[in-house]
């Protein structure tokens, strides 16, 4: 058992030994709200939220992007358990600015290792890599307000959302811990019928 494993189990015999009526929380979140951000391990939605275990759905990936498995968590957040609000958060200073779907796809053809970064990324890896990741939009960012706008409208535009569940866009500011509304145009919606609603 690796020493990480150690620290992991240990970490849960602790929490079990706190857990008290924790399970006897309901399926469907409490304060009805679902958030979509980034994996980042400086972000703590709990922290930066006031979410405590049972309130809301947390739907993490690089980026914090509207990919489909995270619309596929959003429509089963609403449909199946009740959320009736949804907040898309990415962030300040995060890894998905500092390359591009060509940079990664090189990356990993070149070798599976992980890279390194000192300005650019460089492959410092022996293993042999596979050229499947060209074929991959890794959803990277250029423009961190106007990825948040993308995410927000996509969402909103899905033929599986609805168009009355609200969807803020926020970005959180690694430096300080605030939350930064991006003001997100309202866009008309298309029915299936071609009408505007």
């Amino acid at each position: 058992m690796s020493k990480l494993v150690k620290e992991v189990i240990q970490a849960n015999n602790e929490y079990v030994e706190g857990f008290g009526g924790k399970g006897d929380l309901a399926l469907p979140p409490a304060r009805q709200f679902a958030v979509l951000t980034c994996m980042d391990a400086r972000l703590d939605p709990a922290k930066f939220a006031g979410l405590a275990e049972g309130d809301a759905h947390v739907i993490r990936n690089a980026g914090g992007r509207a990919s489909d498995d995270a619309i596929r968590s959003l429509v089963i957040s609403y449909k199946l358990l009740g959320t009736k609000e949804w907040f898309v958060i990415h962030h300040t200073d995060c890894g998905m600015e500092l390359f591009t779907n060509e940079i990664m796809g090189n990356l990993l053809e070149s070798s599976l290792d992980t890279a390194t970064f000192d300005g650019e990324w460089k492959d410092s890896g022996f293993t042999p890599g596979s050229s499947v990741g060209k074929e991959i939009d890794f959803l990277t960012i250029s423009d961190l307000a106007g990825s948040v706008i993308e995410d927000v409208e996509k969402i909103k535009n899905h033929p599986l959302v609805p168009p009355y569940i609200p969807v803020h866009g926020y970005i959180y500011d690694v430096k300080t811990g605030r939350l930064i509304e991006v003001p997100v145009p309202e866009v008309l919606k298309i029915t299936e019928v071609g009408k505007l609603k």
